[in-house]
């Protein structure tokens, strides 16, 4: 389905400031045009060239902004397409190595559905991450959810290990999915914690705001009332790449550039109940 264009605006909240802010650009715009009307012509004109050297800087500095913010997204996005396949390894060999009993299956299926739901909690911050603890059966006094998820995971197959439900060479292969887990998580927090450094976020502003600030006044004497609308357009693509690339460098959140992870934590949902519904009849019942 084709949106129009006031639809396609109203979808994404980022755009429609972005467009505001182009379009107070081109408002500001005016003021050198109505200047050349008065006996003040040419009074605060910059050269042309400036720009043009201006243009060159800033389209680096914007280049390598976005660069960096997208790598951190899909990144972020690397990791959970990993989770998603940790979960459905894990499940497969839960279900299929070994003679787990039927309740510890049902049990492990539970931590690892709640897992991602938990690690997305994790990264947003949320106090609700608690409620996963209590979902799973264990204590709401740890701080870090997911690696309490994982510790429970393991005390499993550490039991299972024991009552001899598998063997070495299973808790070997079982260990090395399970393992993947806390890593994702720490992958994910890196990314979470370590953002871009922020005197270069603040010297990319200034040079933006710089050229946004002195382009109508250095075009107004070769463009007239065409500066207004020029302007604006210039606005809108460098400050939407500004804004874009900000609201991307940290993937986790709710804004329409971030990841889906609620889409993420159904697809995992939806892959361990299909795994875990037909375990096979060498699980012991």
């Amino acid at each position: 389905m084709v949106l129009s264009l006031h639809e396609y605006l109203r979808s994404g909240r980022t755009l429609s400031y972005v467009l505001t802010l182009a379009l107070l650009a081109g408002l500001y715009a005016c003021l050198p045009i109505l200047k050349e009307m008065t006996s003040y012509r040419g009074l605060g004109d910059t050269p042309p060239e400036l720009h043009a050297a201006l243009s060159l800087v800033v389209g680096w500095l914007l280049v390598f902004r976005t660069n960096t913010a997208h790598a951190r997204w899909w990144e972020a996005r690397t990791l959970w397409g990993a989770l998603v396949n940790a979960s459905r390894n894990l499940g497969l060999k839960l279900t299929r190595l070994g003679t787990i009993p039927a309740e510890d299956l049902a049990y492990s299926r539970l931590l690892l559905t709640e897992f991602p739901i938990a690690l997305k909690m994790h990264l947003r911050g949320e106090a609700s991450s608690q409620q996963v603890l209590q979902a799973c059966g264990l204590p709401t006094d740890q701080p870090h959810v997911p690696l309490a998820i994982s510790t429970a995971l393991y005390q499993q197959i550490g039991t299972w290990r024991k009552n001899g439900a598998i063997d070495g060479d299973e808790l070997r292969v079982i260990d090395a999915e399970l393992a993947k887990l806390m890593e994702i998580c720490g992958g994910c927090e890196r990314i979470q914690r370590t953002r871009i450094i922020g005197s270069y976020r603040v010297f990319a502003r200034q040079c933006v705001l710089l050229f946004l600030v002195t382009l109508p006044w250095g075009i107004v004497q070769d463009f007239g009332w065409w500066t207004a609308p020029l302007t604006a357009l210039t606005a809108y693509f460098m400050l939407g790449m500004e804004i874009v690339a900000e609201h991307v460098e940290e993937p986790f959140g709710y804004d329409d550039d971030d990841l889906d992870l609620d889409s993420l934590c159904r697809t995992i949902d939806q892959s361990l109940a299909s795994i875990f519904s037909a375990p096979p009849s060498s699980v012991v019942n």
